[in-house]
């Protein structure tokens, strides 16, 4: 053992020291409050869907001929098959929750704020990367719903200005739901999509080790208290703590409520109620609620608008000094973004 230890040490010339120093980070003492350091989460449920998505594509065949039967296979057949697939499914949902919150978290405490906006354009990107791969992912099971859901939202696609009809037509490998659509979204699922958000997050974790995390004050905060914490161990072990529990409610999901199989899509029977996945009912409800171009275009606005929104609170803040506009601006966006949550889950048509 001393030999190998030795033969590793001169080859690769780190000491424990050294490798100590590198990553004991002094983190800001309120990530000790778990809901501070959200954005693990959503990093150690990217890795749990990874690692059952590549597990599931050993048996997953993306053809409109294949791709129902395939995951009927894993779901009643596979040693573990609808285990594997329940934690693949519920880890998604917790993922894009996590997200979302996380999101939340750092608009509501201002840490998009000089020096970090490009971090925050990041943030967005990553979210509309990790809604991309729910859609995707939804779409392969190739069930009643899946398929007509796939079908409503390459034609709202269409409707976007300029690049809309060449955006549905990659999308969907031609003008219409066909052979080819499948392994299209199999390919963006299971490898665009990936590839890109772990790009993405190496440039979120490189702006954050370069700039520092966000230090907030709590008016609770002990005079004497230490403002930071060691990065190893004290974190490392929340974070591992955070993600043993993570596993088991991923478990207890998968084992209570697993993922079930529905009506294999059927291009000629056009279902009563289409509805996609909940991340998507805010979208649903507002493309009721106005004509086509309107909702599209003011959908496509307000997304521009949260993706440069550090710039506009900038100039808000400029305007007029310590102005906190953007707390009542998020606000009444979670109180839309819920109440038309809710509705769309609870109104059947």
């Amino acid at each position: 053992m001393s030999m190998l230890i030795g033969w590793l040490k001169e080859r690769i010339p780190v000491s424990g020291d050294r490798l100590r120093e590198m990553t004991n980070e002094p983190v800001p003492n309120h990530l000790r409050r778990w809901w501070f350091c959200l954005g693990g989460t959503p990093a150690y449920l990217f890795v749990v869907q990874v690692v059952t998505g590549i597990l599931l594509a050993f048996y997953y065949q993306p053809s409109s001929r294949t791709a129902y039967e395939s995951v009927r296979y894993i779901t009643e057949e596979a040693a573990f098959g609808w285990y594997l697939r329940g934690v693949h499914k519920w880890a998604a949902t917790l993922m894009i929750a996590a997200v979302i919150l996380h999101q939340m978290r750092v608009y509501f405490t201002g840490a998009y704020r000089k020096p970090r906006e490009i971090n925050w354009m990041v943030g967005m990107c990553l979210l509309v990367c990790t809604l991309m791969t729910g859609f995707t992912g939804y779409s392969l099971v190739f069930e009643q719903l899946s398929y007509w859901g796939a079908t409503v939202g390459a034609n709202i696609t269409e409707n976007v200005p300029v690049f809309g009809t060449l955006m549905k037509r990659m999308l969907l490998g031609g003008d219409t739901y066909n052979a080819n659509t499948l392994s299209r979204f199999f390919i963006l699922h299971a490898a665009v999509l990936p590839v890109t958000i772990v790009l993405l997050l190496g440039v979120h974790i490189t702006l954050i080790r370069l700039q520092g995390v966000t230090e907030l004050e709590f008016e609770d905060q002990e005079p004497g208290e230490q403002k930071h914490f060691n990065f190893f161990p004290d974190h490392f072990l929340t974070e591992l703590m955070i993600g043993l529990v993570l596993m088991i409610l991923l478990s207890v999901l998968a084992t209570a409520l697993p993922a079930e199989m529905g009506p294999k899509a059927d291009p000629m029977s056009t279902p009563e109620v289409i509805k996609p996945e909940w991340f998507f009912y805010v979208t649903f409800r507002w493309l009721k609620l106005f004509s086509e171009t309107t909702a599209i275009l003011s959908m496509g606005f307000i997304a521009f608008l949260m993706f440069i929104w550090p710039l506009v609170d900038g100039a808000i803040r400029k305007r007029w000094k310590g102005s906190e506009a953007s707390v009542w601006v998020g606000l009444f966006a979670v109180i839309a973004i819920v109440g038309l949550t809710v509705w769309e889950a609870f109104v059947a048509h």
